[in-house]
C-alpha cells in the first residue's frame, strides 16, 4: 500500500505493508539510518523518533497509523544543516556518548523534554529518559548534557539559587 509521510519537513511516498514499523521505513526506504533497532518490543528507545513533536518508539508504530503526523527523526532535528540542535551540541561538548548506539533515541527523548520543559530539574529528566536505556550506563552524562542543552537554549540552570 502507498503512504505519504510528513518526514524531517519533506514529503516521501512509499509503498509497503500496512503493518510495517515506521522504524523499517525510514531505515530501508528512505535510508535514514539514524533511528536505530534495539529491542523491537518499545523497551529500550534507542529508535525513538518524533510524531507532532511526541518521542515516539518508531519500532512498534505500524505505518500505518502516522498518517498525516509530522515525523522527526535525528537527521531532521537540527533547523539547518549549518548549526546542530542544542541537545546534539551539548552532546558533542560533553562528550556524552560512549558507544554511542542508543544515543539517536536519548537526544530525541532529551529534546522533546527541553521543548516541553526548558529548565528541568533531576527529577524532571531522570522521569522523562526513565523508558532510555544505555548499555554503556551513561545516565550522568545524560543528565549533564540536557542540563547543558538547556544552557545553550536559552533555560537558565536548575532554579535553586
Amino acid at each position: 500500500m502507498k503512504y505519504t509521510l510528513n518526514v524531517n519537513g519533506a514529503s516521501h511516498v512509499v509503498d509497503v505493508a500496512s503493518d510495517t514499523p515506521i522504524l523499517w521505513v525510514l531505515r530501508d526506504h528512505l535510508d535514514l539510518v539514524g533511528t536505530k533497532f534495539g529491542c523491537g518490543v518499545g523497551q529500550c528507545g534507542a529508535c525513538t523518533i518524533h510524531l507532532n513533536g511526541v518521542p515516539s518508539r518508531s519500532c512498534m508504530t505500524p505505518v500505518s497509523t502516522v498518517g498525516r503526523m509530522r515525523i522527526t527523526t535525528i537527521e531532521g532535528l537540527a533547523a539547518n544543516a549549518e548549526k546542530l540542535h542544542p541537545v546534539q551540541q551539548a552532546w558533542c561538548e560533553l562528550d556524552v556518548a560512549q558507544c554511542g548506539y542508543c544515543q539517536a533515541g536519548q537526544i530525541m527523548t532529551a529534546a522533546a523534554l527541553l521543548k516541553d520543559n526548558p529548565r528541568p530539574n533531576d527529577e524532571d529528566i531522570d522521569g522523562a529518559m526513565a523508558g532510555n536505556l544505555c548499555r554503556c550506563a551513561t545516565y550522568m552524562r545524560i543528565r549533564s548534557g540536557i542540563k547543558r542543552a538547556a544552557e545553550l537554549a536559552g533555560g537558565a540552570k536548575e532554579a535553586t539559587q
